[in-house]
């Protein structure tokens, strides 16, 4: 499903206007319509604008249903490539640790923590 469709079909299930989510978010209701058309991909931080003006958890956007996906637990799962970071092993571990961890944050601290990843993604590693 294209995210654009799906942000109109939350928004008009909850009969919400365009002009509503553009006074909950800042977010231009021209741009509300190009997202909800398919002409923009909005970012990571855009799509949790939405959620919370559309008064709905951010996996509501991507998964259909009232309650959240199950996750397949990590460290049971067999891989054809073991080159994968937290595939297996230890690896795997700490993978599931951090899942625990991340999904008691409040969405504001994930949201923050998601913006400190990205700027450090961002930043050239100094060579020796």
């Amino acid at each position: 499903m294209i995210i654009g469709e799906r942000l109109r079909q939350i928004r008009e299930q909850k009969n919400f206007s365009q002009g509503d989510i553009e006074r909950k978010t800042g977010l231009l209701r021209c741009y509300i319509s190009r997202v909800e058309n398919g002409h923009t991909v909005p970012a990571v931080e855009t799509l949790q604008k939405f959620a919370y003006a559309l008064e709905v958890p951010m996996y509501q956007l991507f998964y259909d249903s009232d309650r959240p996906p199950e996750l397949s637990d990590l460290t049971k799962r067999e891989s054809d490539d073991s080159l994968m970071w937290g595939s297996s092993g230890r690896e795997a571990r700490l993978l599931a640790k951090f899942r625990r961890v991340f999904s008691r944050l409040k969405e504001d601290d994930l949201g923050f923590l998601l913006f400190v990843a990205q700027k450090m993604q961002g930043r050239k590693i100094p060579s020796k």
